[in-house]
């Protein structure tokens, strides 16, 4: 059976619909593992599924030898709200075997400081029609490996940021469970 570990930093929503695909069949992998950069809300989600969880604190020298050293071998790395840079030793560890979930349609809003409301605050400012979730391939820089999917929503004259993120949401899970469950079947996207 393949697997995946999934790495959170927060509320752990995106985890929850990876968990709730696999436990429907719709993604058929084992997760082997939740890694979380600070103690958050998404280790209720591992518990409640009897997924081992491993907190990490971020903070310490050691940090990137410790991530690297907990992420398990494993088919797929997830990225579900991490907000660790990822380091290079971990990357080169699973080639085109690791992806991320960024609340934008990348490249546009990526990079480093682009995360959470932030991102949503930007596309507000800038002006845009249009916003999204992509799924892209983890490399060493912040939010620059290609693009594997998208998934767009209108942005709506009224929007905040907190109604823009709430409206994303749900594209984020349908998006990010879709594509695991393909890269995992091993389907061209």
């Amino acid at each position: 059976m393949k697997s995946l570990v999934v790495l959170i930093s927060g509320s752990g929503s995106n985890l929850k619909a990876l968990l709730d695909a696999v436990a429907r069949g719709e993604i058929r992998a084992q997760v082997k593992a939740v890694i979380a950069d600070r103690d958050c809300a998404g280790r209720q989600h591992a518990e409640a599924a009897g997924v081992p969880f491993v907190l990490l604190n971020r903070k310490t020298a050691d940090f990137a030898a410790a991530l690297d050293a907990a992420v398990p071998d494993c088919d797929l790395v997830v990225l579900a709200g991490f907000l660790s840079i990822i380091p290079p030793a971990l990357v080169a560890r699973f080639p085109h075997r690791m992806v991320n979930l960024h609340p934008s349609l990348l490249p546009k809003f990526g990079g480093a400081g682009m995360y959470g409301l932030r991102v949503h605050q930007a596309v507000l400012a800038a002006g845009e029609r249009e916003s999204g979730c992509s799924v892209h391939w983890v490399d060493t820089g912040i939010d620059s490996g290609a693009v594997i999917a998208q998934a767009q929503v209108p942005v709506l004259a009224d929007d905040t940021p907190q109604t823009l993120q709430a409206r994303i949401a749900p594209e984020e899970h349908r998006l990010l469970v879709t594509t695991v469950a393909r890269l995992l079947d091993g389907d061209s996207l």
